[in-house]
Parts: C-alpha cells; sequence; structure tokens
C-alpha cells in the first residue's frame, strides 16, 4: 500500500525568461493530510503561492529543488537544463518515490517510472504543488538577483521579457544572470560588438 502512495509529481519554473537559473520541484504528498487549493502556480496569486508552499513543505512526506544554472542552459538548451533541474530535485528527495509525474510532454531520465502529462500542474495535485514550490523558489532568487542588479528590475518581471526588461538589456546590455543563447541577448550582444 505506501507504494501507490509514494508518487511524486515534478515540475520546473523558469523555462522562457531571459535571465536567472531554472528550477525545479519534486514532491510527495502525504494523503493523510491533504492540501486545499492546488492548483497551477501560474494561476494563483503571490499571496497564495506563498501560502500553499508553507503548507506543501510542511505536509508533504517529501520535498526536494533541483536546478540548472545560467551556464549550464546556454550550454546544453533549455529543455535539456530543464531535465536536469528535475533529475536533480527527484534525486535529492528523502524518500525514493516508485513513480514520478511529470508536468509537459518530455520526461527526465530517472531510476523510477515516469510519466509525462500535458497540463499536469493544472489537473493532477501532486505536480501543482511542484509547480508552486517551484515557482516561489525561483521567484525568490530573482528576488535576491534585483539586489544584486537594480538597473533590470528583476523583481518586478523575475526575468521574463517585459518590455521593462527588453528596454534595460538595451541600456545597460547583459549581466552575468542573463542566457546569452536566448535570441533577445544574442541580439544586444551582437549590436554591442557590431556584427
Amino acid at each position: 500500500m505506501l507504494e501507490t502512495l509514494l508518487i511524486s509529481g515534478v515540475d520546473e519554473a523558469g523555462r522562457g525568461p531571459l535571465a536567472g537559473p531554472v528550477v525545479a520541484a519534486a514532491v510527495i504528498l502525504d494523503h493523510a493530510r491533504p492540501i486545499l487549493g492546488l492548483a497551477d502556480s501560474k494561476k494563483l496569486s503571490v499571496a497564495q503561492r506563498e501560502r500553499l508552499a508553507g503548507e506543501i513543505r510542511a505536509k508533504s512526506l517529501a520535498w526536494a529543488l533541483g536546478r540548472a544554472s545560467v551556464a549550464e542552459i546556454d550550454r546544453l538548451n533549455i529543455l535539456q537544463a530543464s531535465l536536469l533541474a528535475m533529475q536533480r530535485a527527484v534525486a535529492a528527495l528523502p524518500i525514493a518515490p516508485v513513480e514520478v509525474l511529470v508536468d509537459g510532454n518530455r520526461c527526465p531520465q530517472l531510476a523510477c517510472r515516469c510519466q509525462a502529462i500535458i497540463k499536469g500542474d493544472a489537473t493532477v495535485p501532486v505536480i501543482s504543488a511542484a509547480s508552486i514550490l517551484a515557482k516561489v523558489a525561483r521567484d525568490a532568487e530573482l528576488i535576491e538577483l534585483d539586489y544584486r542588479y537594480p538597473q533590470y528590475a528583476f523583481a518586478r518581471h523575475k526575468g521574463y521579457p517585459t518590455a521593462v526588461h527588453l528596454a534595460a538589456l538595451r541600456r545597460h546590455g547583459p549581466c552575468p544572470e542573463h542566457r546569452r543563447s536566448f535570441a533577445p541577448v544574442a541580439a544586444v550582444l551582437q549590436t554591442a560588438i557590431g556584427i
């Protein structure tokens, strides 16, 4: 019976931004301690995500984070870096799951069964929980980056290619946390060196 409970949900945050790491979370929920309100992290307010993240960390059987750095994103590509972050999150779980349910259409290479579920973050509570932890953790990292590089307003847009971010990127050039393999960053670099 315990084996049926050890299913981990996995999701990542940060595939689309131009800056910062990609962060994945793995969660094994405790069915004896249900968490109400789990949903796709993108559909929740900041306050809802923060509250649920605290509840997920307190009530889950296990949870862990994994990340891939900007250098890894640029070296591998964003898909492979996302899969690597997911592998790291699952590997960091203090309890080994028997199956992993991943949001999306690709599974990372794992030692256990893995199933990809498109829109799983909206339909599968254990994936929703992972999506919330990943988003909260990544947002916190981007708020930290905002202190180091205030000219980019990372706390506002979390590295996504908003008009404010693109204008700052053109004005100041990329910082070390910008993904040079992403077209808008590469374009600014090419302009800077006159290609």
